[in-house]
């Protein structure tokens, strides 16, 4: 078992039976009274985060998570269908642990991460920006570009994005699977 001493930046912890993810963390010392940590804790079900303060030299219980790659097959109603990239096994995973399951299309490669212990899927990452193709887009009016102007643009998955005017039917572009944001056309 470890100690707070061991506490660093992505460690999987069980706190009141529920498994968090270090996102940040700093050991004080103050003048008087003892040493304590002070972190905040992702949920890993839920995403949420919460600070959490551990005094120094408590015993933390750490997890083992494993990220595995894995491709995406198809959505049906059991949810959204995986495959390992090294085993072919085919999994389904719930829309909710996906971080934006409206930017994923077929052949999509994703991470899964895996609690090693019970072999429970936690979540599943796309990588930071996808490619995908405009499929509608108003057209931009010659002459409308002297502010950071932006339109709504259908991409080939259905969701929805904002783009600059200059964007049109047919281009690809780069869309940032964080927050959805438009990052740049794709030559």
């Amino acid at each position: 078992m470890a100690t707070t001493s061991d506490i660093k930046n992505g460690l999987c912890i069980e706190l009141n039976n529920e498994l968090f993810a270090v996102v940040e963390f700093l050991h004080v010392k103050p003048g008087k009274g003892g040493a304590f940590v002070r972190t905040k804790l992702r949920n890993m079900k839920t995403g949420k985060v919460i600070p959490h303060t551990f005094n120094a030299g408590v015993k933390i219980n750490v997890q083992r998570v494993e990220r595995r790659p894995y491709q995406f097959l198809y959505k049906d109603d059991m949810g959204y269908h995986f495959m390992h990239t090294e085993t072919y096994e085919q999994i389904p995973i719930p829309e909710e642990i996906i971080n934006a399951p409206a930017l994923m299309k077929e052949g999509q490669t994703a991470e899964i991460v895996f609690h090693a212990d019970t072999e429970t899927p936690l979540s599943c990452e796309l990588p930071p920006f996808v490619e995908l193709e405009v499929t509608y887009a108003e057209p931009g009016v010659k002459g409308d570009t002297a502010t950071n102007t932006l339109k709504p643009a259908t991409v080939e998955t259905g969701a929805t994005v904002n783009v600059p005017l200059f964007i049109e039917e047919g281009e690809k572009i780069k869309v940032d699977t964080r927050d959805g944001s438009y990052s740049e056309r794709v030559k």
